[in-house]
């Protein structure tokens, strides 16, 4: 019995330190660019698309436009999981 009980408390210590949590952080988007900046100084600020999930950087085509998004800072929106968009890259 005790063999047994062995086995599953190293079984379940293992378990407990090798299983990597993850949290969702929280996004702050803001309606206006000047209010994104305040926020993150040391960070640039990106266009959020909510709905296609991809944030734009400034000069690119759909940067700011839209109704379905926000700006935020580009740390936090890579660390939610949002993905840089390609598309209109100079």
């Amino acid at each position: 019995m005790s063999a047994r009980f062995g086995i599953a408390a190293c079984a379940t210590f293992f378990l407990l330190c090798c299983a990597q949590q993850t949290v969702a952080l929280p996004l702050t988007p803001f309606r206006y660019e000047a209010q994104a900046q305040r926020h993150c100084p040391g960070d640039s600020v990106v266009w959020l698309d909510f709905r296609r999930g991809r944030y734009y950087l400034k000069g690119q085509s759909r940067y700011a436009r839209g109704y379905d998004g926000g700006f935020v800072c580009r740390n936090e929106a890579r660390e939610s999981g949002y993905r840089r968009s390609l598309l209109g890259l100079r």
